[in-house]
């Protein structure tokens, strides 16, 4: 069995409403679809994180390395094409392409093999997962204090048992909000806080000193991404645990968040990171280290079922009787595509989603949907 043939599809659509969080404003929602197809007419999907057109071109640029490869060879693939562009390409756009290539692999490798991708990585360790909302985006008009409030309610109403709520906007302000969604929802409601790395450290040092109080799960990306040594002052300044990884890349990035022990919660991004190949490696790397790990998800149902393959084969760290188990990001503002494109959605109950049990990613295409979505 050889590689065919490598598409990518770009698929793009207008919000009903625009939303906006620290640092930008979404008016669409894209994502740089991959497929990866076979001379014995088996293919397998895969999903690019960051802006879909650049994610595309780039996997265009990876194609002499896959037609005619192997691609039951996923880890020798991703070698190739990490060697491929190294000099320029260790972080950033380039490895979200790999990641799309190489979830697409993993997909045509538990078709082949008749076998979700989780049991060929080793599992499950589990078969379900919590999951928390994500949503909470600002709107250009109406209150917050609101609008945002009701949102978390709603989620909490729907059996959610925790959500992610956006700040890193005006420090004073995110305080009025972090404690009137606390008031909303209880005391014993997860609520973490995710400022999209929109401070600096003396801000989030602030905001994360005001807030400590109302049971805090962690504090996703308080500084920007590159300023380890900010995330060791935060981190120095409260108990609220520090979380971040979605900006960072591969094992080799990690290492360094690591070796510094800047980040309690790991969240690579499977679509970003490296694909599931990485991710796992990442994983493994993280529980050496005694660190949690909580996948980012951003995208379609493709970026979702990886990561819940992912998180099906994710070591207990520590094990024990009733270990710390990982939660799943479940996205819910507004994608139009994100379960349209697929034959069965991925849906919760009650705040739990079912890890999926179907070869390969577990997932199912519907090619005429996806169709609609595309652009040229």
């Amino acid at each position: 069995m050889r590689i065919s043939a490598v598409k990518t599809y770009i698929l793009e659509t207008k919000l009903s409403e625009p939303f906006h969080w620290a640092i930008g404003e979404a008016t669409h929602r894209g994502s740089c679809v991959v497929e990866i197809i076979t001379d014995t007419g088996l293919s397998g999907w895969g999903e690019c994180f960051g802006p879909s057109r650049p994610a595309a071109a780039m996997v265009d640029a990876y194609k002499p390395w896959l037609i005619g490869a192997d691609p039951l060879a996923s880890d020798k693939i991703w070698q190739d094409l990490y060697a491929a562009f190294r000099d320029q390409g260790q972080k950033g756009v380039p490895i979200c392409a790999i990641s799309g290539i190489d979830i697409a692999l993993w997909d045509i490798k538990g078709k082949h093999f008749n076998a979700p991708i989780h049991q060929l990585m080793g599992g499950p360790i589990r078969t379900e997962v919590r999951a928390y909302a994500t949503g909470t985006y600002r709107k250009r008009t109406g209150d917050p204090m609101d609008y945002i409030v009701r949102e978390v309610a709603d989620y909490q109403q729907q059996g959610f048992s925790a959500a992610k709520l956006k700040i890193g906007f005006d420090v004073a302000e995110d305080i009025a909000l972090v404690k009137a969604v606390r008031n909303a929802v209880g005391p014993d409601f997860g609520l973490m806080l995710d400022a999209n790395h929109g401070y600096d450290s003396i801000d989030a040092i602030r905001l994360a000193q005001a807030v400590e109080p109302l049971n805090i799960g962690w504090f996703e990306e308080p500084v920007p991404p590159e300023d380890l040594q900010g995330y060791l002052a935060v981190k120095a300044a409260t108990s609220i645990p520090m979380a971040g990884g979605e900006c960072e890349y591969t094992r080799f990035g990690f290492r360094e968040i690591l070796n510094r022990g800047a980040i309690d919660y790991l969240q690579p991004d499977t679509c970003a990171a490296g694909g599931l190949s990485e991710c796992k490696k990442i994983a493994d790397m993280a529980n050496a280290f005694g660190v949690r790990m909580i996948p980012h998800v951003w995208g379609t149902g493709i970026g979702l079922s990886a990561s819940l393959n992912l998180l099906a084969v994710l070591p207990h760290n520590p094990p024990g009787r009733r270990p710390w188990e990982p939660l799943l990001e479940f996205d819910r503002s507004e994608h139009p595509a994100r379960q349209a494109i697929m034959i069965e959605p991925i849906d919760h109950l009650k705040g739990i989603v079912a890890i999926p049990t179907g070869p390969g990613l577990g997932i199912e295409i519907d090619r005429d949907v996806l169709a609609t979505f595309c652009i040229d």
